[in-house]
């Protein structure tokens, strides 16, 4: 059974509360039920976390790499700026597994320092803007991969 870490960055854990016209009305634990839902039906083995914590983040993609798990990542605002954490994300292609980033709303359609992403570079895929179903289309790539 393929193994999936799907890690959520910064103010995720506020999803419903936290604009909701942007990230949808789901709060976090909604999110995780229909991810792990999704992933026993694909039959992938998924751990959904979530912190405000750089340093946590990339300690579970060090994590991922020695597990040899896949990574689906929401780095939420360290997308456009975390360089310690697209150094640890490289780890997991450089180890012959998937790292899709994804996002609930669509960064380009936003402001525009959103725009640049210093993740997607090295991610195997990017899939932004359907909200919950972001996590669902990454979770149903891994699964036919």
């Amino acid at each position: 059974m393929q193994k999936v870490l799907v890690l959520n960055g910064p103010n995720l854990g506020r999803l419903g509360s936290r604009e909701p016209e942007i990230y949808g009305a789901l709060d976090f634990g909604q999110v995780t039920a229909k991810v792990e839902e999704l992933a026993k039906d694909l039959k992938l083995e998924v751990s959904v976390r979530q912190t405000d914590s750089e340093s946590e983040l990339i300690g579970w993609i060090h994590e991922a790499v020695d597990n040899k798990c896949h990574v689906i990542l929401n780095p939420a605002s360290f997308t456009h700026y975390s360089y310690a954490l697209r150094d640890a994300a490289v780890q997991i292609t450089k180890a012959g597994l998937s790292l899709i980033e994804v996002h609930l709303s669509n960064p380009h359609a936003r402001e525009e320092f959103r725009h640049t992403s210093v993740i997607s570079g090295v991610a195997t895929g990017v899939i932004a803007g359907f909200g919950v179903d972001s996590y669902l289309l990454a979770l149903s790539q891994l699964a036919n991969r």
